[in-house]
């Protein structure tokens, strides 16, 4: 059986680490607006499009983490 201490520790560090997933998300939708104020070639656009669709699988990926760690 869990003690008490254990679940509002796992609480807090679920809590932090969930906060981090968002703050990374945040990041990137930044990023994104940033990428929408400065004009470049298609190709640039394109390769700023493929990098922010990484960002987003890996941040997705990390979020399932998280979820999974604390499932």
């Amino acid at each position: 059986m869990v003690n008490i201490m254990e679940l509002v520790a796992q609480d807090v560090e679920w809590k932090t680490d969930w906060n981090v997933i968002v703050g990374i998300f945040e990041t990137i939708d930044h990023l994104k607006s940033l990428f929408k104020k400065i004009d470049v070639t298609y190709l640039r656009e394109i390769q700023q499009k493929m990098l922010i669709l990484n960002l987003e699988k890996y941040a997705w990926s990390l979020q399932n983490y998280i979820i999974e760690k604390y499932s």
